[in-house]
């Protein structure tokens, strides 16, 4: 009996390791798609929030407006291709004159992805969509969200804070909404010393949709909107 359950053991472990292995060529498929698609979108506009925004709500209209001006401005606009903030991201983008990218993931509650989407791209895992929406971005847009959005916030802040990403503008929209956050981070975190003073410097909140254009425009104003041939370095290592 001992040695039938050890057997089985090492049968499931087999089985385990041969379901392992052939996800590794998913998780590649996925990576190889997102580079092929994304690759020549340039420059584009990560923006990130809550799925759960309905349509009349302010913070939906802000961020259509905002994703309309980057698309007329020739930002490609970046969403994570589901309802809420995401919808309007994509839906400003694509009344506008710049591509509009959704990038969709499946989830357990199935997301169903909007309509507004020139480009639409799914993925199963996180952390290779995670990658498109940094490695050619020019700029992050940040509305209000819950924790997904605050994944993604704190992912782009922590890259740029360690150098494994270029400095882009970091621009959080809706001062009332974030202003406990950054209260948070400047007068406990900072004291604490598990971040600088200068780190704070990595985001900046804005209110206006014409700020947000504004304020990554004046980013770039001494330096490419593309990364230089030492920031493509840095890059291929996300």
């Amino acid at each position: 009996m001992h040695r039938h359950n050890k057997r089985s053991n090492v049968k499931h472990v087999d089985d385990l390791m041969t379901r392992e292995s052939w996800r590794m060529f998913q998780i590649m498929s996925e990576f190889v798609e997102g580079f092929e698609a994304l690759a020549h979108i340039k420059p584009s506009v990560s923006i990130f929030g809550s799925a759960r925004t309905a349509e009349n709500d302010p913070y939906f209209i802000l961020a259509e407006e905002i994703a309309r001006l980057l698309s007329d401005s020739g930002f490609a606009v970046v969403s994570g291709g589901g309802p809420g903030i995401m919808e309007a991201a994509n839906k400003g983008a694509y009344a506008g004159k710049s591509p509009s990218i959704g990038l969709n993931i499946k989830l357990p509650q199935e997301q169903s992805g909007n309509p507004y989407q020139d480009i639409s791209l799914t993925f199963k895992h996180f952390f290779a969509r995670k990658v498109m929406f940094v490695k050619y971005a020019s700029a992050y847009v940040v509305l209000p969200g819950g924790f997904g959005t605050l994944d993604e916030f704190a992912e782009i802040l922590t890259l740029v804070q360690t150098g494994k990403s270029r400095k882009i503008p970091i621009l959080l929209v809706g001062s009332q909404f974030w202003s406990g956050l950054l209260e948070w981070f400047r007068n406990t975190m900072v004291p604490a010393g598990t971040i600088s003073q200068e780190d704070m410097d990595l985001m900046q909140v804005v209110d206006d949709p014409q700020m947000v254009v504004d304020a990554i425009f004046a980013h770039y104003e001494t330096r490419s909107i593309l990364p230089s041939a030492a920031e493509e370095e840095i890059l291929l290592e996300l």
